[in-house]
């Protein structure tokens, strides 16, 4: 059994709330760091509890700094959106030390191979794992109260280097249990996100919902031809992956993984989730993340893929495009990731030896 860590999480939303709680409760010391400052206050002097699948009462420590956190930890945590990471990773590469493990949960548009490959070049050699989604689903209901709604029984890891990812897969099982994977490689990671293809039209054919701020519960809107719009997303995701010799698993099976569902089509297993959960309920905020993350760090990316294994995504772009004109944004300039990644300048060949690095 893996000793007793420090662990040092960055954010202080349902995610990292939650994080911390389940961390905690394997007897592992946890400290917070809210990146925006001000989120973690209560939490100094009221445990964090949690309900749901977890009920727990925990005590967490809260820092002030970057430095703060990553002095003290055996393990890093980010778990902010994806629109923070480039923010949060710049202001941590100083602190981090050679062999200290990061995990990324969840990675979007390569954000590990971002905070590797830029620790690299400020001389400090650390290991870098991902999830392509979270462990836990989780709802904060205030600043020390979380509700934990699911522990995935399945999930995929990836590490940078490859020749950390045996010891970066017996930390996740002494964080969270067991279930953990490996994946092939960190763009393996990034494409198994399902977010992106079903949120994007999950949110742009339930618009109106969102602005008149209505009450709908997801899974019941959506509905057969919103679900068939979601599954050419998901085709095109898959044929992005195959193109970089890629096996990814489809937006079905990872329902069936996550939720144990049992239905085979898309639309059918949106009814069977409804009837079981009857929810989550979908945004009600027209900055939804829905849109505002999903689609700059996931759609975004995989069209910037697509340009580089020269592979159609007419879908993916109309849905991108369609976004953007909903919103009144620029969501292709909005990704801080693609650029610094030099992706538009990469080759299927390059791209794969940066993912597959061995040390």
């Amino acid at each position: 059994m893996m000793q007793r860590m420090k662990v040092g999480i960055i954010g202080t939303g349902g995610i990292a709330l939650a994080c911390a709680a389940w961390i905690s409760q394997r007897h592992h010391d946890v400290s917070v760091w809210s990146p925006r400052g001000g989120g973690a206050e209560a939490l100094r002097t009221t445990p964090l509890t949690s309900s749901g699948v977890l009920q727990a009462s925990v005590k967490v420590h809260v820092v002030d700094s970057p430095g703060e956190l990553a002095r003290d930890a055996d393990v890093l945590l980010i778990a902010v959106p994806v629109n923070w990471h480039k923010t949060v990773m710049d202001a941590l590469i100083p602190h981090l030390r050679a062999g200290q493990l990061v995990i990324v949960s969840s990675m979007g548009s390569l954000s590990a191979l971002y905070l590797y490959e830029s620790a690299l070049e400020h001389g400090i050699a650390i290991a870098v794992a991902s999830f392509g989604t979270t462990v836990l689903t989780a709802r904060r209901h205030d600043a020390t109260h979380v509700k934990v709604m699911t522990r995935r029984t399945s999930l995929g890891v990836s590490c940078l280097p490859r020749s950390s990812q045996n010891a970066a897969l017996a930390t996740c099982e002494a964080l969270f249990g067991s279930g953990f994977t490996m994946d092939e490689n960190a763009l393996a990671t990034a494409l198994t996100n399902i977010n992106p293809v079903a949120h994007g039209p999950l949110a742009l054919f339930n618009w109106t919902r969102i602005e008149r701020g209505e009450n709908w519960p997801q899974y019941h809107f959506m509905t057969p031809r919103v679900a068939a719009v979601i599954e050419q997303l998901d085709n095109e995701r898959r044929a992005v992956a195959n193109a970089f010799g890629l096996q990814v698993r489809t937006i079905e099976k990872h329902f069936a993984q996550s939720f144990n569902t049992e239905s085979e089509q898309l639309a059918d297993i949106a009814a069977e989730l409804h009837h079981m959960r009857g929810g989550p309920p979908g945004p009600t905020d027209t900055q939804t993340r829905f849109l505002s993350e999903d689609v700059p760090y996931g759609l975004v990316f995989t069209l910037a893929l697509s340009h580089v294994a020269q592979i159609p995504t007419p879908a993916t772009e109309a849905t991108a495009a369609m976004a953007g004109l909903i919103t009144g944004e620029d969501f292709t300039a909005i990704n801080n990731l693609v650029f610094p990644l030099r992706l538009p300048a990469e080759s299927v060949s390059g791209l794969l030896a940066r993912v597959n690095a061995s040390r």
